[in-house]
């Protein structure tokens, strides 16, 4: 099998926990998105002020959980007097009807956040599930699986953060933390060469220089600057299997004669019946626009204990 670069070439944000700030600017703006000028109309009429309530969130339907966090964030912006025990962790692989957390305290609170929390959790444990599926089907490849930037807008740290409790790796997170030169960037520079090396001149010393091709022709050309105007990561763009099999093999040739350390990443036209033949041709890394674009909400559900 084709040695294989250190997946690290590309961008990735860690698995650690979400920023707390940005928790609860998102947590804000969905409650004040929810409640308006006037708040929960529904529960304040019907619910008593000093009513208290014991719930549990179970998954409908198997998959992988994620955003319990946000959950959490969700009740403590409306009363910090609801608790919130989560049962299993991020990442956590479930089956239908289990339990995910427990949620006790003013009954009122815990109504008006159930949606928000919901939304949240259901999305992002979609996006968890999918990843996870693609990952298992590469298993034992050594390809990684990565996204990309079809993200929902101002929820992108969400989904990405998503992807890593399914088990993916984020591809850049912005156009701020890698640099990606695709096609219009080589039309609109002037040529592949001029793009490459005005990116290396501009980007700092941590900054990693990708660049998409889509033929092989365009590879040789890339492979041929690795020792003038280096590359981190070439993008292999909707290539067939004899097409990325052969590019794998040039690469490692070039990383032969040359030292070059440079990660190989596959896109386009992959999907779950695809992405087993994909992995392995040797690529080190798919990325999937579906993980975050496609996604269907994981069914959870909060039901109170009578």
């Amino acid at each position: 099998m084709t040695a294989r670069v250190n997946i690290n070439t590309l961008a990735d944000i860690g698995a650690g926990q979400l920023p707390s700030m940005l928790v609860r600017q998102a947590v804000e703006m969905a409650l004040a998105e929810d409640l308006g000028l006037v708040g929960d109309i529904t529960t304040d009429a019907t619910i008593p002020a000093d009513a208290v309530a014991r719930g549990v969130f179970a998954a409908r339907t198997g998959g992988v959980v994620s955003g319990l966090d946000v959950a959490r964030a969700t009740f403590a912006a409306l009363n910090p007097g609801v608790g919130f025990d989560a049962q299993v962790a991020d990442g956590a692989q479930v089956a239908a009807n289990t339990i995910v957390a427990t949620v006790n305290g003013p009954a009122r609170a815990i109504l008006t956040g159930e949606r928000v929390a919901l939304n949240y959790m259901g999305r992002m444990s979609g996006i968890a599930s999918l990843t996870r599926r693609y990952v298992d089907a590469v298993a034992g490849t050594g390809a990684a699986i990565a996204d990309t930037r079809k993200t929902t807008p101002g929820l992108r740290a969400f989904e990405k953060y998503a992807v890593r409790c399914g088990g993916g790796l984020n591809h850049r997170i912005g156009l701020f933390d890698a640099v990606l030169i695709k096609d219009n960037h080589i039309v609109a520079a002037g040529g592949l060469e001029l793009a490459v090396r005005a990116a290396r001149a501009r980007a700092g010393h941590l900054v990693k220089i990708e660049i998409e091709v889509d033929t092989l022709d365009q590879l040789d050309r890339v492979l041929a600057m690795a020792q003038t105007a280096p590359v981190d990561a070439v993008l292999l763009d909707n290539m067939t299997l004899d097409q990325l099999r052969v590019a794998v093999a040039s690469v490692a040739a070039a990383r032969a004669s040359t030292g070059a350390r440079i990660a190989t990443e596959a896109s386009g036209g992959v999907s779950l019946a695809t992405v087993r033949a994909i992995a392995e041709s040797g690529v080190d890394v798919i990325s999937v626009g579906a993980l975050t674009h496609s996604a269907p909400v994981l069914d959870l559900g909060l039901d109170f204990e009578g």
